[in-house]
This record gives C-alpha cells, structure tokens and sequence, in this order.
C-alpha cells in the first residue's frame, strides 16, 4: 500500500480520537486547559519519539521559524476546537475544521505557486458545498 495513504490514514484516526477526547476533556474541564494539556502530551510524545528514532536534530533558521507559524497555527486551531465543541456540536465543529485542506490547497495555490487545475477548482468548491450541505 502507498505509504501516504497508510499516514492519510493514521492522520485521520488520530485526529478522529483528538477532536472526541477534546470535546470530552473540554466539557470536564476548561477548553483552554484541556487544549494546554492536549498539546503538551503531544509535544512530550513527539519529543520522545524524536529522540527514540533517528530522525536528525539539526535545525535552521528558515525551518525554525516556519515551524513556530505552524505552531502558533496549531494552538489557534486546538483551542478553536476545543472552545468551539463546548459551545457547539462535535459533528459541525469537526466537519468544518475538517475542512482544513481547502486553507492548505489555497496557500499553496496562492503562496506556493501550485498551478490551479480544474480538478484542484472543482474538489475546493465541492468541499465549500459540503460544508454547507452537512451543516444544515
């Protein structure tokens, strides 16, 4: 099997897990805790496994600072999610985060220089109807 769909896969699961223990923890506890606690258990178990495999250590400054947007990014998302399930439900709160690729294949139309394919056109407006549709 293709190892993107193997990951493809193991990204949807864990996220699927993430967002139903979130909404979980958050109706425990405070949304903004549940989510510090959240990300700190990620950052330990990501940490370990840094250190467990022999994935490289070296760093530069261009991959530091986008990796710190990319983090500033996750927390806003982490905490949307876990404040937007204690005052909504799981089920749109989590098809419409869900719907972070379309941000992902923008970005990278319109910063990244991706050409845009009917086919790319076709499955970000299919994505918007979705949305929609779901949601009602």
């Amino acid at each position: 099997m293709n190892p993107a769909i193997v990951f493809g896969l193991g990204t949807m699961l864990a996220w699927g897990f993430w967002i139903t223990f979130g909404d979980v923890a958050s109706n425990s506890i405070d949304p903004e805790m549940a989510a510090f606690v959240s990300y700190l258990t990620a950052t330990i178990v990501a940490g370990v496994y840094v250190v467990a495999s022999d994935a490289s250590v070296a760093v530069t400054n261009r991959g530091l600072l986008y990796s710190a947007v990319a983090g500033v990014a996750a927390a806003i998302g982490v905490l949307s999610t876990f404040i937007g399930v204690t005052v909504g439900s799981t089920a749109i709160v989590s098809t419409i985060g869900g719907m972070y690729f379309v941000t992902a294949a923008v970005i990278s139309i319109v910063a990244l220089g991706e050409p845009l394919s009917m086919q790319k056109a076709a499955g970000i407006g299919l994505a918007l109807v979705a949305i929609v549709v779901i949601n009602q």
